[in-house]
């Protein structure tokens, strides 16, 4: 097997995150978001000569970035299809599933594609480039109601039916087309202070939607108690408070979306097929979060399948 190569993404909670799948040697394991190939890299370094690694990543340039390893399966699609392409590779259960949600660090660096409000782009936010759909769609062509959803809902914006009523006045007059020409309308909105905060609301809850990342995250969390054997550990880093709920929902109840259980019996029993390994989330120290600014809002949630 070939050296691995230096990844382009400093990965947050690496070691937490990978220690918490309590890797055997011979294991199979599953990185839902490859990026970068931080965790991945580690995880293949902890790997013996017949454990396996299959990764998912819809995007062209983590592709590229793969190391040349033959105990590694790169899969090129989303996530959520976890549980039909584990039929398709023949591999009925795993050892751990890791998954670091978000965006890379990489595509808030890469001007072109427009996730963040540093530089003057096209409004893309696409993680995969194949798609049609990209944040100048959900900016221009959403009606007033939805897009207030969308504000309100992923990026949690208090003001979300005055901005969206704005936007929607504004583009009347001119598409709203680059990243830059966002930012100047939603930070004439608030003072420059509270202009970055906002900002960044706004950038991610169109990336949300663009990519429609809840409904992947809902069910590839909901596949995860049937793709796991018994023991097996599912390790997730979550960003903000609605993928860490649901996180934290499927460890507690086995539902994505609901926080208890269905008890199935008079007695009260229940089925929980998780149980959490640890009983608050690993957050990243203040040494980490000093040296990448992503790690502030991370929440590492491990439980291990019973």
């Amino acid at each position: 097997m070939s050296e691995v190569v230096q990844t382009y993404h400093t990965p947050v909670l690496l070691k937490e995150s990978v220690d918490g799948l309590n890797i055997k040697p011979d294991g199979t394991y599953v990185d839902v978001t490859f990026g970068g190939g931080g965790h991945s890299r580690e995880i293949l370094r902890r790997l013996g000569e017949n454990g396996r690694l299959i990764v998912f990543d819809q995007d062209e340039q983590a592709y590229a970035n793969r190391p040349d390893d033959d105990r590694l399966i790169f899969v090129r699609h989303n996530f959520r299809y976890i549980a039909q392409f584990m039929k398709y590779l023949g591999i009925e259960e795993v050892d751990g599933i890791l998954g670091d949600l978000g965006v890379s660090s990489h595509h808030f660096d890469a001007p072109e594609r427009g996730f963040s409000f540093r530089f003057d782009a096209p409004l893309d936010m696409r993680m995969g480039q194949g798609m049609e759909m990209t944040a100048a769609t959900v900016v221009n062509e959403y009606d007033e109601r939805r897009l207030m959803m969308v504000l309100s809902e992923y990026g949690e914006i208090k003001q979300a039916s005055k901005l969206a009523r704005l936007l929607c006045q504004k583009r009347a007059v001119k598409r709203i087309e680059t990243t830059f020409e966002l930012k100047d309308i939603v930070a004439s909105t608030v003072i420059p202070p509270e202009q970055n905060k906002l900002l960044t609301k706004v950038f991610q809850a169109l990336r949300i939607e663009v990519n429609g990342e809840m409904d992947a995250l809902k069910e590839m969390l909901s596949r995860t108690p049937g793709l796991l054997c018994k023991g097996g550990r599912l390790s997730i880093i979550a960003y903000h408070s609605l993928e860490d709920r649901m996180v934290k929902n499927i460890m507690k109840s086995g539902d994505p979306m609901k926080a208890e259980a269905d008890r199935d019996d008079i007695y009260g029993n229940c089925d929980v097929p998780f149980e959490a390994v640890t009983r608050k989330p690993i957050v990243p120290t203040p040494e980490e979060i000093a040296i990448n600014s992503r790690a502030r809002s991370a929440k590492l949630r491990v439980a291990v399948r019973i």
